[in-house]
C-alpha cells in the first residue's frame, strides 16, 4: 500500500485534529508574569496592558531646523514682497529656559529644539535668506507646519501596548518615549528538546544502514527560538529506559515544556510511548498517545512528566512530520505559555494554482509557496513530494490546509493556507 492508502485505512478510528488540539490547549496556562527592565523587555510578550504615563511628543518642539515664528507675522510673504523678522535668539535640542516671543520677532531652531511662547509655525531655512540677526522670509508657511505639539503622537493614558503582544523595537521605543522603564511580562518559555532512538547519529556525517543523523532536535531547537522560547537541545538518548527516565527527571528541573522527537508508534523499539504512557511513581508519566486525523505524522503525544508537572509534547521521528506536528500543537503550546496572541498562525484564503489529492479523513498540511496576486487576494503553489518532504517545507512560506472530508481539491478552487513567514 502507499502512503497515502495506509493513511486513508488508519484514519477511520482516529480523533479528529480540532477536538484533540482543544483538550490538549486547554491544559494549559500561561506563565507567571514578571517585572523587566526595558533593555530586557525585547522579544517579551506583555502580560498586561501598558498605559503612557507621559506625552510624546513630551513637549511643543520644532520639527524641522529654521525660524520659529507667529503665522500672522509671516502669512503675508511671498505677494510680491518678503517679510523680515528680528532674530532674538538660537534654541536647539537641549535649550531648557522658557522663552516667548514678540509681535515682528522670531527663533532660528534647530529640530527637537522646545517651541517659544506663541511660536504656532516654524518656517524652513531653505524659504529665507538664513539670516542671524535679522532674517527674510520668502514664502508663506502654513500654520502649524514645521512643529509637533505635546501628545501629537502619543497622549497621556494611550493605550502603548496590550497584553498578549510581542515586545518590538518600535514598542521598546514608545515605552521609552514616555517615561516607562520597566515592563510586565510572561516569561519566555524554556523548552527541553530531545531526540530519541537507537539508531540515531550526531551530525556532520551521512547516514549508513542503520544509522540516521539526528535532524530533528535541530530543526525543532530552531522552530522553538523561531517562536521565541529560550530553546535547549539536549542531544541523542538511546531507547534505553532508565536512561530516558533519568533524562526527563533531570530535564523538568529547567524545563517550561518538553518536545521528544521519535518513538511515539506502537513498535518493540518505541521507547518514548512504551515509558511515558504509564504512570511510574510520578516520575515520568502519564503522556496520551493520540491517533490523530493528521497527515502527516498522526501519533501525537500530549501530557505531564515528573513531579513537576511540566508538559510534554511527543513528535514523530520523520522530520517532515514532526516539523508538521511541531506546527500544529508544539507551536501554539509555546504561545500559550507566553500568554501571546493570537496562539496560531495567521492564514488566509488562496486560489490554488494545481490540483492536488489529500487521504481521506485526516486533515493535511502541505508545503506550498503562497504569493499576492496584483489585484489583491493570493494564489498558492502547491511544492513537489508531498508533506513528508524536507525540500518542499525548506522552500514553503505557508502550508495548504486540506479538511478530513477533502479528497481532492481542483485547480482554482480556494484554499486555506496558514502563512509561515511573509516572503513572496
Amino acid at each position: 500500500m502507499t502512503q497515502t492508502a495506509d493513511a486513508e485505512v488508519a484514519a477511520r478510528e482516529l480523533t479528529p485534529l480540532a477536538d484533540y488540539l482543544g483538550s490538549a490547549l486547554r491544559r494549559l496556562r500561561a506563565l507567571p508574569p514578571l517585572d523587566l527592565e526595558l533593555t530586557q523587555a525585547y522579544g517579551n510578550v506583555l502580560a498586561q496592558d501598558v498605559v503612557a504615563p507621559h506625552p510624546f511628543p513630551a513637549f511643543d518642539l520644532a520639527s524641522i531646523d529654521g525660524y520659529a515664528a507667529r503665522w500672522e507675522d509671516v502669512a503675508t510673504a511671498g505677494r510680491g514682497t518678503s517679510v523680515r523678522l528680528n532674530v532674538i535668539g538660537d534654541l536647539s535640542a537641549s535649550s531648557w529656559r522658557p522663552v516667548r516671543l514678540t509681535p515682528g520677532t522670531c527663533f532660528s531652531v534647530a529640530a527637537g529644539a522646545p517651541l517659544p511662547g506663541g511660536a504656532d509655525v516654524v518656517v524652513p531655512i531653505s524659504w529665507t535668506d538664513q539670516g542671524m540677526a535679522a532674517v527674510e522670509i520668502f514664502q508663506p508657511p502654513k500654520r502649524g507646519s514645521g512643529l509637533r505639539r505635546a501628545g501629537d503622537e502619543l497622549a497621556t493614558g494611550s493605550v502603548l501596548g496590550r497584553a498578549g503582544s510581542t515586545i518590538t523595537p518600535a514598542l521598546v521605543a514608545a515605552f521609552a518615549a514616555t517615561g516607562i522603564g520597566h515592563v510586565v511580562v510572561r516569561s519566555s518559555p524554556r523548552v527541553v528538546i530531545i531526540a530519541t532512538g537507537d539508531e540515531l547519529v550526531e551530525v556532520g556525517r551521512g547516514s549508513q544502514p542503520g544509522q540516521v543523523v539526528d535532524a530533528n532536535s535541530h530543526a525543532l531547537t530552531a522552530a522553538a527560538a523561531e517562536v521565541g522560547a529560550l530553546a535547549y537541545r539536549v542531544g541523542i538518548c538511546d531507547d534505553d529506559p532508565e536512561g530516558l527516565r533519568a533524562l526527563l527527571e533531570d530535564q523538568t528541573l529547567r524545563a517550561d515544556l518538553i518536545l521528544t522527537t521519535g518513538g511515539t508508534g506502537t513498535g518493540p523499539g518505541d521507547m518514548v510511548r512504551r515509558i511515558l504512557s504509564r504512570r511510574d511513581g510520578g516520575r515520568t508519566g502519564p503522556v496520551a498517545f493520540t491517533e490523530v486525523a493528521l497527515y502527516p505524522g498522526t501519533t501525537l503525544g500530549f501530557g505531564t512528566v515528573g513531579a513537576e508537572e511540566v508538559p510534554v509534547v511527543c513528535l514523530p521521528g520523520d522530520p517532515g512530520a514532526a516539523l508538521i506536528g511541531f506546527e500544529v500543537l508544539a507551536r501554539p503550546a509555546i504561545q500559550l505559555l507566553a500568554g501571546a496572541e493570537p496562539v496560531f498562525r495567521p492564514s488566509v484564503r488562496a486560489h490554488l494554482l494545481d490540483t492536488v489529492t489529500s487521504p481521506a479523513g485526516l486533515r493535511e498540511f502541505r508545503p506550498a509557496h503562497v504569493a499576492e496576486r496584483r489585484g489583491g487576494g493570493y494564489t498558492v503553489q502547491p511544492l513537489h513530494g508531498g508533506p513528508y518532504t524536507l525540500s518542499g517545507l525548506m522552500e514553503a512560506n505557508g502550508l495548504v490546509v486540506l479538511g478530513e472530508r477533502v479528497t481532492a481539491a481542483a485547480a482554482g478552487s480556494t484554499v486555506d493556507v496558514l502563512l509561515l513567514d511573509r516572503r513572496k
